[in-house]
């Protein structure tokens, strides 16, 4: 919500306290404040020109050669590119020496040959944004109005020595989300009155009711509808002053009967929509829902179908209003309009949000009826407006407002007490400082018996109970008054659950493995949701998603983390290793009435280099057994070692020749291997790795307990095996056969040879291990050690088939 410092001064007066010390004030009191904004910051040496002369220029079919009035003894010729530069205008100059927008300083030069001392501006050129320049200036320069004064200073003219407070209302406190509101809202903070000038509406004497019914179908749609009519308008220009007060909002004037509308959205925070009467076909408004499949052209142009989860504005048969979101391009307004039928309304916030986000129409009106407007004040805003569009456009307005539903507001009263105040807040507020409180913000009281009686006025639909009250108090008075106070009562030492130490060394683990962690987005798209699954899962799609692309609970966490892969990637960050610990959401029920089971998962992801060539070796780039590497420190970290084991699986976003399924006591927990090809380049990344686990099930694990053993004072002996097997067989049945037969004194067992290709035959290879013996107790001998290798070789042979080389 944009704020006219000035605008709010006509309501309010605060013109000791400077924009910066009111913006201070607005956030202590709960209403954060973005930002200050003056637009002639920056700006210097930009005055009034009236143009006495423009001739073409000779050497360019565009150009025109101007004479222009500055305010100086004579006149000042300045070369203008603008196709509507003509005699007889006022414009914006800026002069030699001049700062414009974007800190650009103007010089006096030549273009094709001519003097130019200056520049004549646009809007754009000052700072100002396209979406806010009139239409008929936005290919050119701005007409100033023709009281203006050559030489004088442009910025009181465009108010551009405003102060703009740029505030960031949150959804409890719609209010403010109008002049009028921020106006009662600064007027408690600094103990002042509002002021709010009466508006005098005269009416003619022929009642509205005779051009036009009006009835809702459903009054829970739209429990308030009312249209007034203003015959022989005639549409044109606004004045400057509705003009500047609509830009430094950030609102872009059309025309004078529309610019009423939206100036009453800021002042009163209620939207209001203005038809052609002429072309409505009917002397009949409707509120109705909308049919199934129903068309209806909007405002943009673009064709729309409608369902009945949409409210319609209708003549009686068809839709010229998408009801709190947008008119129809049929019943606008238009240079020819003559006669209005003006709409103020509340409507049900519920199906306006729907209806909104579901066509991606989000508008200043929708926002508003989706969060709250003050509904004392429905009536009042189209009396302001009618009484302007007939003063501005030179209307006439009918008698009455016809109505086809109305609501009637009630004060809300709530009740507190001081104790209840002090208890609450840590204050020693006295009854009279709450009752001053109280007054400030325009709330009537009642005390009795201690009790303090609170009447809130509908402007403030956000008080509703007791702890409301205590937000406002506490407001008003000040955060930063409030005492500080330290808690009392015996002193708790806190500890960590066992999830959260086990969680914790995960984290030691996988970062001193050169891993930095990521946090993805918990909703994802429901194809991205559904990849990488090692156990079947409905999905879970959110009700209301702000977009498909998070419209999904996320099964795994690899998609997300691949995300986070190809965005480093795309920014020259090659080298990427990421992981992250977080929850995924199956769902094994019914998507739409049950809510989905959490899941601790851990995952891991890495494109790229794990180490930079330098001038001793050459870069080595990550592969399957670096990340597999990663994965069993985790493992051993957390004392699963002996528990977990590594299979061939197959997964459909996976190589299919590097990927291991993770299993814990014969459970599939996870997987491990290359993203395939095809799903990397999907993501723009090149070699992928990553790996997911489900880390609840590692955590809940009985692990084994870590045994300290002395270095034994005996020397281990070292014997190598080489044997060819089938190209099937997999390290681990190798690794299990050799344990099994090696006996208590093989202390460890390595591979560290795998070979196929020349004097292997198809089919077949060769690996071969390295086994270290350790006696604690006593030097080994030969024979011992010959002993168990000859165990070896025989299981070897006989479970494996291997021929020993």
């Amino acid at each position: 919500m944009l704020v006219s410092y000035k605008w709010l001064n006509e309501y309010v007066d605060i013109k000791g306290v400077t924009p910066q010390e009111l913006a201070d004030r607005l956030s202590l009191t709960g209403i954060e404040v973005e930002g200050v904004e003056i637009p002639q910051e920056g700006l210097k040496k930009i005055v009034v020109g009236d143009v006495k002369e423009c001739i073409p220029h000779p050497d360019s079919d565009h150009l025109s050669i101007c004479q222009v009035d500055i305010g100086e003894e004579e006149l000042s010729q300045i070369v203008c590119g603008a196709p509507n530069i003509k005699a007889g205008v006022k414009v914006i100059v800026a002069l030699p020496g001049s700062r414009i927008g974007g800190n650009v300083k103007i010089k006096k030069g030549k273009m094709r040959g001519q003097v130019s001392n200056g520049m004549i501006c646009s809007l754009q050129e000052l700072g100002f944004s396209d979406s806010v320049i009139p239409k008929e200036y936005a290919e050119g320069i701005y007409y100033l109005p023709e009281d203006a004064l050559a030489g004088k200073p442009v910025f009181p003219y465009l108010e551009m020595d405003d102060a703009i407070i740029d505030l960031s209302i949150t959804p409890n406190r719609a209010d403010a989300l109008s002049i009028r509101g921020v106006a009662h809202e600064v007027a408690a903070i600094y103990n002042k009155k509002v002021d709010f000038p009466a508006v005098e509406l005269k009416e003619a004497a022929e009642h509205a009711s005779t051009k036009i019914n009006v009835s809702v179908t459903d009054k829970t749609d739209a429990p308030h509808y009312e249209i007034r009519i203003i015959e022989d308008v005639k549409i044109g220009p606004s004045p400057q002053w509705l003009q500047n007060r609509l830009i430094n909002e950030g609102i872009r004037p059309i025309s004078n009967v529309v610019d009423v509308t939206n100036y009453i959205l800021l002042l009163f925070g209620q939207p209001l929509h203005a038809f052609d009467y002429d072309k409505l076909g009917s002397k009949e408004i409707v509120v109705r829902r909308a049919k199934e499949k129903e068309p209806f052209t909007t405002l943009d142009g673009v064709e729309r179908t409608l369902n009945p989860e949409n409210i319609v504005i209708t003549n009686g048969e068809i839709p010229v209003a998408l009801a709190g979101v947008m008119g129809g391009l049929d019943s606008e307004i238009s240079e020819e309009t003559t006669t209005v039928a003006l709409e103020m309304a509340l409507f049900d916030h519920t199906s306006i949000r729907r209806t909104s986000q579901s066509y991606n129409l989000r508008s200043e009106s929708s926002m508003r009826f989706e969060k709250g407007i003050n509904q004392s004040e429905i009536s009042l805003a189209g009396e302001v407006a009618a009484a302007m569009i007939a003063e501005l456009a030179g209307g006439k307005v009918l008698q009455g407002a016809v109505k086809g539903s109305e609501v009637q507001p009630k004060n809300v009263e709530v009740s507190t007490t001081v104790e209840n105040v002090n208890r609450f807040l840590g204050t020693d507020l006295t009854q009279a400082q709450v009752n001053d409180i109280f007054k400030a913000l325009e709330f009537p009281t009642q005390v009795h018996d201690g009790v303090t009686t609170v009447s809130v006025p509908p402007r403030r639909w956000d008080i509703t109970i007791e702890a409301d009250l205590m937000e406002e108090i506490a407001r008003i008075y000040g955060y930063d008054r409030l005492p500080s106070t330290l808690p009392e009562g015996q002193t708790v030492a806190g500890f960590l659950t066992q999830t959260q130490k086990a969680t914790r060394k995960v984290r030691q683990l996988l970062e001193s493995a050169g891993l930095s962690e990521a946090i993805s987005y918990a909703l994802t798209t429901e194809e991205k949701a559904q990849q990488f699954l090692v156990n079947e899962s409905k999905v879970t799609r959110v009700a209301w998603p702000m977009s498909e692309e998070r419209s999904t609970m996320r099964l795994n966490l690899v998609s997300g983390l691949l995300e986070d892969l190809s965005y480093n990637v795309a920014r020259k960050n090659s080298d990427v290793a990421f992981y992250e610990i977080g929850h995924v959401f199956y769902q094994n029920n019914d998507p739409k009435k049950d809510l989905p089971s959490e899941q601790n998962h851990v995952a891991i992801a890495l494109t790229g280099n794990i180490k930079d060539k330098s001038w001793t070796e050459k870069a080595q780039s990550a592969d399957y057994y670096t990340i597999k590497g990663m994965v069993e420190e985790l493992v051993e970290g957390l004392g699963l070692t002996n528990k977990v084991t590594y299979q061939a699986i197959q997964l459909a976003e996976m190589h299919p020749g590097q990927t291991a399924g993770i299993y814990l006591d014969e459970k599939l927990i996870g997987f491990v291997g290359q993203v395939h090809p095809a799903v990397a380049a999907s993501y723009e990344l090149k070699a992928t790795f990553v790996a997911e686990l489900d880390l609840a099930a590692m955590i809940a694990q009985e692990t084994s307990p870590l045994v300290f053993e002395a270095v034994s004072k005996y020397p281990a002996i070292s014997r190598d095996i080489a044997l060819l097997v089938d190209e099937t067989t997999t390290n681990a049945e190798i690794a299990k056969v050799i344990e099994g037969a090696a006996g208590k004194f093989l202390a460890k067992l390595q591979v560290f040879d795998v070979y196929q290709g020349a004097n292997i035959e198809t089919g077949k290879k060769s690996m071969a291990y390295n086994l270290t013996f350790v006696n604690p107790e006593a030097t080994l001998t030969d024979e011992e050690i010959n002993r168990n290798m000859s165990k070896v070789t025989k299981s070897l042979t006989e479970k494996l088939q291997a021929v020993i080389r």
